[in-house]
């Protein structure tokens, strides 16, 4: 309807200008003078006009297209007014600007609808510009994972810790990798993956990081938990026959003197089986109540307790072997005022494993020393280290450190290291051994 009623005044106007040229042409050839004055006139006019109905529009389309080249879609042109074709043109162009307007409504909803969601998860999400590392998005999880401030271009984290930088930015993660972040007061393991898409003609990698340590660990301590009390109910089935043979004995003896000697007893035979009986059951109940000194630890009591006073009870309780070892044990609190809020007594069970173990990582240095230090953390929170000079803990073992029953010392059970990460879970904390540089092995309790 808007090109029929732009074509028929365009004609109307093509006419016009046609019948004032035929008009300026017959007065000339007769030669009067009024006729092309008026023609002449008329001719001028009619070309102004057509040109101003032809322009016009043009100027408005390019008004509009002008509009939408700077995203500028509040302009709103006059309907009710001017030729019907300007006017149908006019509802053209406010019927396009409230239709992306309304598209550029949806989709800042739907965008302010997953920040929120993203927002609120507890995975760490960032993207940022491949070229030009500048930060597109990154949640608050993320910043908190990691304790960083907000930033703006990943160079940040490059200069203040180019070990996370070449985790988390630098390599390419095809699949979710689990791996560990060097951190300033611990080490996090986290799994990790990222994809990479293209926006125009730009590129952004997305990486998004899940700190998995606290589940392992809780998956861990309720796999070891089931696990001894299976171990637990077996190995004491296993005495069934050492109470059996116990039980052949005492039959033997008892129908021995009621036959008044006429059937005399085999006293090696007694001997050597009271001594299997002895020696079977001394070593199943150890191994039993080993498993159960892991088990039973299921819940803490939690005092408050100065940690001065916790580290003074510990160093009475072990200064005669400590004078007898020639060991220098250093106790430092930053605080002396500092409260733990801690089972003190399985935490005095922890923190005496770590000094005896650095004690004995000491033997045959030349000036062993043990130091147990307690701070804060840059999180606000309780950390607690036990530092030695001895011979550090072999990075193959490392990893299996805390597993129960793993020991690389004759006389251990290998039960010590696994009851105190036990008991750092308990207190929803955790405990982390490194290797010191020259030697030696620091081992950090973080509440």
């Amino acid at each position: 309807m808007t090109y029929k009623s732009y074509s028929i005044l365009l004609f109307a106007r093509v006419c016009g200008l046609l019948a004032a040229a035929l008009g300026l042409a017959y007065g000339i050839a007769q030669s009067q003078w009024v006729i092309i004055f008026v023609s002449a006139m008329a001719l001028l006019l009619v070309f102004l006009n057509t040109y101003r109905f032809s322009t016009k529009r043009f100027i408005e389309m390019d008004d509009f297209f002008e509009a939408v080249k700077y995203r500028d879609f509040s302009r709103w042109f006059v309907e009710d007014r001017g030729p019907q074709d300007m006017r149908s043109l006019h509802k053209g162009f406010n019927l396009v600007n409230k239709t992306i307007k309304s598209i550029n409504s949806e989709r800042q909803a739907q965008f302010l609808y997953l920040q929120k969601i993203l927002a609120m998860v507890d995975v760490g999400i960032i993207a940022f510009n491949v070229e030009t590392g500048a930060v597109l998005w990154h949640n608050d999880s993320f910043l908190k994972l990691l304790d960083f401030p907000s930033f703006k271009n990943i160079s940040f984290v490059k200069n203040r810790r180019p070990e996370v930088y070449d985790e988390l930015f630098d390599r390419y993660h095809t699949t979710a990798t689990a791996g560990t972040l060097n951190m300033r007061h611990e080490n996090i393991k986290v799994l990790i993956s990222d994809t990479v898409f293209d926006v125009e003609e730009e590129s952004f990698k997305l990486v998004v990081v899940q700190n998995i340590e606290e589940t392992l660990d809780r998956t861990e301590s309720d796999a070891w938990k089931k696990l001894l009390s299976v171990m637990t109910h077996e190995i004491m089935n296993s005495i069934a026959p050492i109470s059996s043979l116990a039980e052949t004995l005492e039959n033997n003896l008892t129908e021995s003197l009621e036959q008044d000697n006429s059937k005399p007893i085999d006293i090696e035979d007694v001997l050597e089986g009271i001594g299997s009986i002895k020696k079977r059951s001394t070593g199943l109940m150890k191994f039993a109540q080993t498993y159960r000194s892991l088990n039973k630890v299921t819940h803490i009591n939690r005092t408050e307790v100065k940690a001065v006073d916790l580290f003074n009870g510990i160093n009475s309780l072990l200064k005669p072997s400590l004078e007898a070892k020639a060991v220098h044990l250093h106790f430092q609190v930053a605080n002396p005022n500092l409260i733990l809020n801690i089972d003190s007594y399985l935490i005095e069970q922890v923190l005496i494993n770590l000094i005896v173990n650095a004690i004995e990582a000491t033997e045959g240095k030349e000036n062993p020393t043990v130091k147990a230090v307690v701070g804060t953390t840059s999180k606000g929170g309780i950390m607690i280290v036990v530092s030695d000079n001895g011979m550090g803990i072999p990075e193959e073992i490392m990893e299996r450190i805390f597993i129960p029953f793993f020991s690389t010392k004759k006389r251990g059970s290998g039960i010590g290291l696994s009851l105190s990460k036990q008991i750092m879970t308990l207190h929803r904390g955790k405990i982390q051994l490194r290797n010191l540089k020259p030697h030696g092995v620091e081992a950090r309790l973080l509440f």
